[in-house]
């Protein structure tokens, strides 16, 4: 199946990249059918043609439930399969989860239920972790709270710093979150009642995707 990806994005749009070009070398079956950020000069809007990118200031609304509702109209005019979140800066109301239940996606540059929330890296380091990661999760109204789909790992070497870790981190984040999603084209990935499916059964534990990370 050809899964149709609305993208969320704020900033570089890295992870949006990595999708279209395992879109364009045939690895993916998706089509991204737009671009949606809470800033207007994101250079992940320049990484698709005009007509797929919407983009609005949030001070422009008068608050930000209004922001969220044009939005997510905008988002449901392309019908999308899943709504992915690939760098996008903003916490999705929960108006917004409820009116996509189980098709919003996100990456989360730590192993999940470890270290939600910002300044992953720093946090590993601080708490003497041996390894940390990447996972990707469903969202809901909790702050990276979703059930986790899968997660690639990476270790934490002796004299890493927040800005080494991170690096380690994002070689593994491209391809988790393209496995993912080829994963869910072809049916091998789901989510039933906000519990994760693989190959049709419940899955328990994250998925574990091991990619190089050196």
């Amino acid at each position: 199946m050809t899964l149709r990806l609305a993208i969320l994005a704020s900033g570089r749009g890295s992870n949006l990249q990595a999708i279209l070009d395992a879109i364009a070398v045939g690895t993916l079956d998706a089509q991204v059918v737009g671009v949606f950020s809470d800033q207007p000069a994101a250079q992940a809007l320049h990484r698709v043609p005009a007509p797929l990118r919407w983009s609005r200031r949030v001070k422009d609304f008068a608050n930000r439930e209004a922001f969220d509702t044009a939005l997510a109209d905008a988002i449901a005019t392309v019908a999308p399969d899943w709504i992915v979140c690939a760098g996008y800066m903003r916490i999705l109301g929960a108006a917004f989860v409820e009116r996509f239940p189980a098709r919003i996606l996100n990456i989360h540059p730590s192993l999940l239920p470890k270290y939600k929330g910002l300044h992953t890296h720093q946090r590993a380091l601080e708490a003497g972790d041996g390894e940390h990661g990447a996972s990707v999760h469903l969202v809901n109204a909790e702050l990276d709270g979703g059930a986790v789909l899968a997660q690639a790992r990476v270790p934490v070497l002796p004299g890493d710093d927040a800005e080494s870790l991170a690096a380690r981190v994002l070689k593994v984040e491209h391809p988790l979150y393209v496995e993912v999603l080829r994963m869910l084209a072809a049916g091998r990935l789901g989510e039933q009642d906000g519990q994760p499916l693989l190959d049709g059964h419940p899955a328990y534990t994250p998925l574990r995707l091991e990619f190089a990370h050196s």
